[in-house]
């Protein structure tokens, strides 16, 4: 599209040229067109995303374009402003020769008059005020459409490859380039690069798209080869490539952003999770444009923000349109958190954090579109919409513990008011729900959005899907289980009426500071502890980081365990549901000492990097049974003494 632009531009400025027009405020170089240009060349890239640049006016366009950071503020703002002067200049123009026309005038008299008219002194102050207004509008057309860099091979192509994509050589010959360039199992790149050519995706292209992918592979399979697994990495690009062959635009956009596809060929290169997600939704590649927001994941202030003006430019009836919004927001961060979680540009636990803000700002978003689509069938109730709804979700297990993964599911009870007629509000708040879970886990176009779990609701699968807060704290101080207790340890109050919040807050602290029998209680937690070893399939040579003896689960129920134990005497200990501080928390409580509660953590920590990892290699939860030797061990000791003494 940038390209057809700039051949556009190209045939308005050789004309230009031969007509002499120079002096054309609208058609010469940082007239009026170059304006418009940017403008929609905006609007052809992301109105089909974003419904505010569909507007015909240029002004507003220009608004938005800064708003959404396309433009800088500044930039946004200064073509604004050369475009009302440029405007103005073409009105009085045109009232002095009563015609159209955009033609600067020759005689001194009409310069005279024109620069009266602009609020000038005479033709040369005017002159001065148009160049400088014409200079900033040529400077921001050139940023905007800047050319790619012409096909010059260099240090970042190698030109034999292009000879090997093209099929211009012999197998021997082939496989021979590409073992000189770093292919260790050349014949096996060869045989992709075959398949990918003769792929029904590669075949249907136009000409252009032909030429597109004849300019591309060879740049990739440069910088693959470079890589610590370039059989591995070119086998991803490859089939990424076939994905996306038949949106050319793709193609273009990485063959112009060299740093694009230099983050492409390294987010690959670590993880077959990234490589899959962009051939699922190549919409992502967007994302890659901009090292500086790629490897930078938002806050949950910037997340909420965000996502709220994204939801607010769609009609409020459309769900549809608003589950993909929801989804490409996901995505897009998720893929922003993966590639800084690669390149270490952020620690494990900013991982976890940044995971865990965006599912907040997504269920809260959630919330409040189910809210508001229930609420206006049921007016009879005056219920409100988002926060005022009367409704609240609280999270359990990784969110509700705020370490978070990539692929964690999303353990959710959901609270509701109990004021009002009760079978009409159990209705009104059991449609909620439903829509909640609905718009959550329904497969569309763009995946599902989280996969979801209930199950920790009072009564379990039996129960309602959604409780009131006194019929929930009547379950958890009368008939809850230990382990029930021991997931509220990690369970937090994540969306929804602030009431509703502060509401669980309380309970769940009155309930984790009821006094129990230590013995007793440390007996149930170790035949859950147990129970779940027994059901888990034992490979001997592997260690299971979550489930195995002295994994993460032992770390998690010794500090359930410490929390239920003695929070009746040490209140601090309810105050969070991470494992982390709650290990500072029980150190502090002389429960432990504060070199084991960091030996813990550390392990932990570590735990939980390799899931991290394990989780980008799309690789079960397993390592060898020879690594981790001392931290399993250790675990393992703090077990024995804790839980089994």
């Amino acid at each position: 599209m940038l390209e057809s632009l700039r051949e556009l531009k190209r045939m308005i400025g050789r004309e230009v040229a031969r007509l002499g027009m120079e002096d054309n405020i609208k058609l010469g170089r940082g007239g009026i067109r170059e304006i418009e240009f940017i403008a929609q060349a905006f609007q052809l890239i992301r109105g089909g995303r974003d419904p505010a640049l569909r507007q015909r006016s240029l002004l507003p366009v220009l608004g938005v374009l800064g708003e959404r950071g396309l433009l800088t503020l500044e930039a946004a703002q200064q073509l604004a402003q050369a475009y009302e002067f440029l405007r103005r200049t073409e009105n009085r123009l045109q009232a002095m020769a009563d015609r159209q026309t955009h033609d600067l005038p020759a005689n001194p008299v009409d310069q005279a008059r024109l620069a009266l008219a602009m609020g000038c002194r005479d033709w040369p102050e005017f002159l001065q005020q148009l160049n400088r207004w014409r200079t900033l509008v040529q400077e921001q057309f050139d940023q905007v459409f800047s050319e790619p860099p012409a096909h010059v091979p260099e240090a970042d192509e190698r030109e034999d490859l292009r000879d090997v994509w093209l099929m211009e050589l012999g197998d021997d010959q082939a496989a021979a380039i590409l073992r000189s360039a770093g292919f260790e199992r050349a014949e096996e790149v060869w045989q992709r690069l075959k398949a990918l050519r003769s792929s029904s995706a590669c075949r249907s292209l136009s000409a252009s798209g032909r030429r597109r992918l004849d300019r591309l592979v060879p740049l990739l399979l440069t910088a693959v080869a470079r890589t610590e697994q370039p059989e591995v990495t070119a086998a991803r690009l490859l089939q990424l490539l076939e994905a996306i062959a038949r949106r050319t635009a793709y193609l273009a956009l990485l063959i112009e952003s060299p740093a694009a596809r230099t983050q492409l060929v390294q987010l690959c290169a670590a993880s077959p999770w990234v490589a899959r997600q962009l051939a699922r939704y190549p919409v992502l590649l967007d994302e890659m444009l901009d090292a500086r927001t790629l490897y930078t994941p938002p806050g949950k202030a910037e997340l909420e923000a965000e996502l709220a003006q994204r939801l607010n430019a769609l009609p409020e009836d459309d769900l549809e349109q608003q589950m993909e919004a929801l989804r490409h927001f996901k995505q897009a961060h998720m893929l922003r958190v993966a590639a800084a979680d690669i390149t270490a540009a952020v620690p494990l636990m900013v991982v976890s954090d940044y995971l865990t803000y965006l599912a907040e700002a997504i269920l809260e978003a959630v919330l409040q579109l189910a809210c508001a689509q229930v609420a206006a069938r049921y007016p009879q109730l005056g219920k409100g919409r988002g926060r005022d709804c009367g409704m609240a979700i609280v999270a359990y297990g990784k969110l509700g513990g705020i370490e978070l993964g990539y692929g964690s599911d999303l353990d959710l009870v959901f609270l509701h008011d109990n004021e009002g007629d009760a079978i009409e509000l159990q209705a009104f708040y059991g449609r909620i729900t439903q829509r909640v879970l609905h718009i959550l886990g329904t497969p569309t176009a763009g995946g599902v959005l989280y996969e979801t779990d209930t199950r920790l609701r009072p009564s379990g699968k039996s129960g309602l899907l959604s409780t009131t807060l006194p019929a929930f704290a009547d379950y958890q101080h009368n008939k809850a289980w230990t382990w029930e207790h021991q997931a509220l340890v990690r369970a937090r109050a994540v969306a929804g009426d602030p009431r509703l919040i502060a509401g669980f807050t309380e309970i769940r602290q009155d309930v984790l500071r009821r006094r129990r029998d230590p013995d007793r209680l440390r007996e149930e937690v170790r035949e859950m502890r147990e129970r779940q070893l027994s059901e888990s399939n034992r490979d001997p040579a592997l260690f299971d980081l979550k489930m195995d003896r002295g994994g993460i689960a032992d770390i998690e129920f010794m500090v359930q365990y410490g929390v239920l134990s003695r929070a009746a005497d040490y209140p601090q200990l309810v105050r969070y549901t991470d494992n982390i501080r709650l290990l500072d928390d029980l150190s502090d409580t002389g429960w432990i000492s504060a070199d084991e509660a960091r030996l813990l953590a550390d392990a932990y920590r570590t735990f939980r990097a390799r899931l991290h990892r394990l989780s980008l290699q799309e690789l079960p939860g397993c390592v060898d049974a020879a690594e981790l030797v001392e931290e399993r061990a250790f675990v393992s000791h703090m077990w024995q003494r804790l839980m089994e003494a």
